[in-house]
């Protein structure tokens, strides 16, 4: 494991207009720890965050739902209630007391969610019943993890309701503290079923051709743009991912497309999802970051690559210049102090994965910092 403390992953990197310390970033992990069905954040998760911020560090929340119809989970928080922006409030507070920057990711589930969550019928871009017979697809409800719910296509004249909840989201975001917003664009939910065209078989100017398959994301990017500046807003995507039943004929043209598209508003950065991971899992070990190695050539503007890194290749990625961050997952969960275990190449903790998607402290706020689980060691022995 490296251990030269002057390695590229702890170089100060752009953002926009904030200068990160280094370039271990914490990315978006749904953890199913907010209070109950309200969205609002749960003291569990004001530690969690403290916990994980670093000075000068980046971490991006959870998917964090922006209208009470866009919930794709019931432990899921949201940023569309006062008391939801109050609950954010104190946890930016935490995080900004040690010196991280904090972003929230906005998220409309679309059509991986129930009914019971949405308290509607949920929405997509076109109507595919083989999706919610589907019962290996499923999410977190009050009454425990259920398939997903009969969806609906949404009519071209709703879609402008949908950018005005983005809106609101984005400026209960400001309201909450953040340093900035990314938009939820991959792993199939709303943004990611509007770009592939398994998901998308409409015929009206959000369907049929990639450049209208794009349209929706790009819609919604300028709208946070209006609340935030574009220098505040990231993208994440998803290339060649099929997480939540997604997929493409044409992925490369499709992601290639966005990515050119995307250069035009003067992004914060590119979070890319590498497709060697589907969701919590990764499907092709040997693979190499092939996302982040290809539209980090065409996205002019900081790329973070995500999915399957250790510390050794994250290293290997940010000095080829295939990526300018590197977001660890897996590893951020078990290790509060993550860039300080990396930096000075300290041994990590295991990750429980039986505990990613829980509802208590177990596996989410009971990982030791290194000098702790040292002391522990320590006392057992003697």
């Amino acid at each position: 494991m490296a251990t030269d403390v002057s390695k590229k992953l702890f170089t100060p990197v752009q953002v926009g207009p904030i200068r990160l310390k280094h370039r271990v970033v914490m990315p978006p992990m749904s953890r199913l720890r907010a209070q109950p069905g309200t969205g609002i954040p749960s003291d569990l998760q004001l530690e969690y965050y403290r916990q994980r911020a670093s000075d000068g560090g980046l971490i991006v929340t959870e998917a964090t739902a922006i209208a009470p119809s866009a919930r794709g989970y019931y432990h899921a928080p949201g940023l569309y209630a006062v008391e939801q922006v109050a609950g954010w409030l104190r946890i930016t507070d935490a995080v900004h007391a040690k010196g991280a920057y904090f972003f929230t990711q906005l998220w409309h589930a679309g059509r991986t969610t129930h009914v019971s969550i949405t308290g509607s019928r949920p929405v997509t871009a076109s109507v595919d019943p083989t999706y919610w017979a589907d019962t290996s697809i499923v999410v977190d409800t009050s009454a425990g993890f259920e398939p997903t719910s009969p969806h609906r296509a949404l009519e071209t004249a709703e879609i402008a309701g949908i950018l005005e909840q983005y809106r609101a989201a984005a400026q209960n975001a400001v309201e909450a503290g953040f340093d900035g917003v990314e938009l939820m664009a991959a792993n199939g939910h709303l943004i990611d079923q509007f770009l592939q065209d398994n998901t998308n078989k409409r015929t009206d100017q959000y369907g049929g051709s990639v450049e209208n398959r794009a349209r929706l994301l790009r819609e919604v990017v300028a709208t946070l743009a209006e609340v935030w500046g574009a220098d505040r807003v990231g993208v994440r995507l998803a290339p060649s991912g099929t997480f939540n039943g997604m997929a493409d004929s044409n992925p490369r043209g499709l992601f290639r497309y966005v990515a050119e598209r995307l250069n035009s508003f003067g992004l914060a950065y590119l979070h890319l999802i590498e497709p060697r991971v589907k969701g919590g899992e990764t499907i092709a070990e040997a693979q190499a970051p092939v996302a982040a190695q290809e539209l980090s050539k065409i996205f002019r503007g900081p790329v973070i690559a995500a999915g399957g890194f250790n510390p050794d290749t994250a290293e290997a990625a940010v000095s080829n210049g295939d990526a300018s961050m590197i977001a660890f997952g897996r590893h951020f969960i078990a290790n509060p102090d993550l860039p300080k275990r990396i930096k000075l190449g300290l041994p990590l903790n295991p990750y429980d994965r039986s505990t990613f998607y829980g509802y208590d402290a177990r596996g989410y706020t009971d990982y030791p910092a290194y000098a702790a689980a040292t002391s522990e060691t320590q006392a057992a022995a003697s």
